[in-house]
């Protein structure tokens, strides 16, 4: 599994680094300190060398991760992005997943959560959100008046999603990972993604983030 780091700390650069080098199978291929630069490399790279999972840091100079987001997934959208983040900038959550960002991590998380997120993205279409950010997303939505339940709206679900997947998505909107819905549910971790597989198809979606972003859009509950 290939990936890149954009990231202007060198603290949290360094970080970044002794974490995946924990696993053999992840290789870092690509580093820069901010958008403009982390497109100047890839312009340098041929398609097959291209990273596969890019975790972009977003208040950094020159570039910003949200315009370096927007760009690169028009030009290369193969590519899958995850925001790394601290809590401060919520504010920013949605805008970077219209940009294209299909997961949204804190940057603080373990090494094993890291490569869960490479390990989703790339083997189930889709990629985690740290849960605290998704019941940020849940509460900045809630205050804004964006979610409201009708009749009309929970019909559209019903019509689209099973009884378990309807669960599922519930579940997985309130933040908690695949493990937690498993152990609620009382079913294996791999049921539960091959449930998350086919509510991202039928929705037409391929991340967590996305999915907040189409309960924002559509106000379900």
């Amino acid at each position: 599994m290939t990936v890149a780091l954009v990231e202007d700390n060198k603290v949290n650069r360094n970080t970044f680094l002794q974490k995946i080098d924990q696993y053999a199978d992840i290789e870092l291929i690509l580093q820069a300190m901010n958008g403009h630069e982390f497109l100047g490399e890839l312009k340098g790279l041929p398609i097959t060398k291209l990273p596969q999972v890019v975790f972009m840091d977003l208040e950094m100079p020159e570039m910003n991760g949200i315009q370096a987001i927007g760009i690169a997934k028009s030009l290369y959208p193969q590519i899958q992005f995850i925001v790394l983040t601290v809590f401060d900038d919520d504010e920013k959550i949605f805008e970077a997943i219209k940009a294209g960002a299909s997961g949204y991590l804190l940057k603080h998380e373990t090494a094993e959560v890291l490569h869960d997120a490479i390990t989703n993205v790339l083997e189930f279409g889709g990629a985690p959100m740290s849960p605290a950010i998704a019941r940020k997303s849940l509460s900045m939505l809630s205050k804004s008046d964006f979610i409201k339940p009708s009749a009309n709206r929970i019909n559209e679900i019903d019509s689209i999603l099973t009884e378990r997947e309807k669960e599922i998505l519930q579940h997985t909107i309130s933040g908690l990972d695949s493990k937690r819905i498993a152990e609620i549910l009382k079913i294996s971790v791999l049921t539960v993604r091959k449930h998350i597989a086919n509510i991202y198809e039928k929705l037409h979606v391929n991340s967590k983030a996305q999915i907040i972003n189409l309960a924002h859009k559509k106000k379900w509950v």
